[in-house]
C-alpha cells in the first residue's frame, strides 16, 4: 500500500506557530512565496511598531538546511546591512534572538562554502553575457514536428529574415 505523505511538513508548523506567537506580541508578518522571483528569500518579513522590520527564516531544529539560493544570497544581504534571524521554535528563548544581532550564520554549515560566489565576478559574468546575447527568437507553432511558416531549427543562427515578426508586435 502507497504511504500517504502529510500535506505539511514540520517547518510548516512551526512557522504558523511562530507567526502566531508573534503576532500576539504586536508584529505585523508577511509571508514570503518561494518562487523563481523570491528565490532565497526569508520565509518571513515581520514589522514592529517599537522594534523594527526584520526578515526571519524557520528551519526545523531537527534537521534545517539552507538552500543554495539562501547560501548566495544572505552573505551579499548581510554586506548591504540586511539581517536574517533563524528561529526554530515558538518560545521566549527564540523570540530573544530577534532582539540580538541577526543569527543566520550561526547556522552556517562547512559545505554551503561552495556555493559562495565573488559579487564582482558575477556581475562582470552576466555583463559579458549580455554583449553576446542573441536577439529574441521568433515564436514557433504548434503544427507538429515539421513546425509551420515561423518554425526553424533551435542549432541554427538568427538571420534577420526571421525578425520580420518584431515589426508586427510593434503594429499592435
Amino acid at each position: 500500500m502507497k504511504k500517504i505523505r502529510p500535506v505539511h511538513g514540520p517547518e510548516w508548523h512551526i512557522q504558523r506557530d511562530i507567526m502566531k506567537f508573534l503576532r500576539q506580541r504586536g508584529w505585523w508578518i508577511e509571508r514570503t512565496h518561494g518562487n523563481l522571483f523570491q528565490m532565497g528569500f526569508p520565509d518571513i518579513y515581520i514589522a514592529h511598531p517599537k522594534f523594527g522590520q526584520r526578515w526571519v527564516d524557520v528551519k526545523n531544529p531537527v534537521a534545517w538546511e539552507y538552500t543554495k539560493a539562501q547560501c548566495q544570497k544572505w552573505p551579499v544581504w548581510d554586506q548591504y546591512g540586511i539581517g536574517v534571524w533563524i528561529m526554530v521554535a515558538a518560545t521566549d528563548e527564540e523570540y530573544d534572538k530577534l532582539f540580538q544581532p541577526p543569527n543566520w550564520k550561526q547556522y552556517w554549515k562547512s559545505r554551503y562554502d561552495a556555493y559562495l560566489m565573488d559579487v564582482d565576478v558575477l556581475l562582470a559574468e552576466l555583463l559579458h553575457d549580455e554583449t553576446k546575447q542573441l536577439p529574441l527568437a521568433p515564436p514557433t507553432t504548434t503544427t507538429g514536428s515539421t513546425g509551420g511558416r515561423n518554425a526553424r531549427r533551435p542549432d541554427l543562427p538568427i538571420q534577420e529574415s526571421d525578425l520580420g515578426w518584431l515589426d508586427e508586435v510593434d503594429e499592435l
